[in-house]
């Protein structure tokens, strides 16, 4: 049987010990292109640009007629 602790630890060391394990915000750039908010080092979704080059052509749907 391996070592175990020899007393219970608190509730509030265990938490501080947690205070860095919070998922933050992702940090978030602008398209060149389009100036719309992208996650970094990743194709603009919206216009198919990275590092101003167009490396996907993105379809834009037309709005059904009714």
């Amino acid at each position: 049987m391996g070592p175990l602790p020899k007393r219970k630890l608190s509730k509030g060391r265990r938490d501080r010990r947690r205070a860095h394990d919070a998922i933050g915000a992702p940090s978030l750039g602008e398209c060149n292109n389009c100036h719309k908010p992208v996650l970094p080092h990743r194709m603009c979704p919206h216009c198919g640009y990275y590092r101003d080059r167009q490396v996907m052509a993105i379809a834009v749907e037309k709005p059904k007629k009714k």
